[in-house]
């Protein structure tokens, strides 16, 4: 069986629909003869003959209904997958697949995505929470479109944006000797905070990683009491008084309900981004294109 031809299709519905050659022929702007042979090769390829002729012109057989029947079914088919491929095409339908860091997640993300989600309903939105270097692990594999990670990785193989601003902030109890170094609004700078232990958070992650190279620079590791898996966790180990801690401005809503104190610090290493990222030679498509615009729509840089 020959692939469906959708031309011969439409001239038989449309010989049905005149009962002339001559007058189908006319409305397609090509000769008679063409519509002619079109019918004869279609009936001999299939072995069934699909109009009677006459001089008053032609009319369906009872298996040219049936073919007729088909065409409609097919061609509607076709257009249906049109309209449904231009919409993919519009951003309207579609996915998105995005790894994300846990900062990103306690961040402004969770309200793009509800906006997102209004502004494109038929986009399925798939989200997978994990460290940046998996992340980027995931968008290199063809795993994820898109991920929102921290800015200190190898970035010379994506296509980046700034997503949001983050500051790194120290966290102790209030009766800790470093609580009274800090000043409300008032930044404190990292060497003051080296000689205190610390509760140390996602082994070889983005923010533990930027901690032990600053501390490594100075000459003065990190005297890590002990390690948690999470930041709810940090934040519970410093109130329980295990040591000091260091948050991600995205992640200071942690604190809510504590009476650690905190200060942002100094340094311009602590001053860090959260960036979009994607393959540079992945193919962009209407709801990446989509959702990467309304993340430059909604970005406000920090003063």
């Amino acid at each position: 069986m020959a692939p469906f031809d959708s031309v011969t299709a439409r001239l038989i519905l449309l010989l049905a629909e005149t009962g002339s050659i001559g007058r189908a022929a006319e409305r397609e702007g090509i000769a008679s003869s063409a519509v002619s042979r079109r019918v004869s090769d279609l009936e001999a390829r299939l072995g069934v003959v699909l109009f009677d002729r006459s001089a008053q012109g032609v009319k369906l057989t009872s298996a040219g209904q049936a073919y007729a029947e088909g065409c409609r079914t097919v061609l509607r088919a076709i257009a249906d997958l049109d309209a449904v491929m231009a919409e993919y095409g519009s951003g309207q339908r579609g996915s998105l697949r995005l790894a994300c860091t846990g900062s990103a997640l306690t961040g402004r993300l969770p309200e793009l995505l509800a906006r997102y989600a209004r502004k494109f309903e038929g986009i399925e939105i798939a989200i997978a929470e994990m460290g940046a270097a998996k992340a980027l692990l995931a968008l290199d594999e063809g795993r994820a479109d898109i991920a929102i990670v921290s800015d200190n990785y190898d970035f010379a193989r994506f296509d980046i944006r700034p997503f949001e601003d983050e500051r790194v902030w120290v966290l102790a109890p209030p009766d800790h000797p470093l609580a009274k170094q800090i000043e409300p609004r008032k930044a404190i700078s990292f060497d003051q905070t080296l000689p205190y232990r610390v509760v140390g958070v996602h082994h070889s992650g983005s923010l533990d990683r930027l901690l032990a190279d600053a501390a490594t620079k100075r000459g003065t590791p990190l005297d890590e009491s002990l390690r948690v898996e999470s930041f709810p966790a940090l934040v519970r180990m410093v109130e329980a008084g295990f040591g000091i801690g260091f948050l991600r401005s995205t992640s200071l809503h942690l604190l809510a309900g504590t009476d650690l104190v905190c200060a942002p610090l100094a340094e311009t290493w602590a001053m860090r981004q959260l960036l979009v990222a994607r393959r540079k030679s992945s193919p962009l498509s209407a709801a990446m294109k989509s959702f990467i615009a309304l993340c430059a729509e909604t970005y406000a840089p920090s003063a």
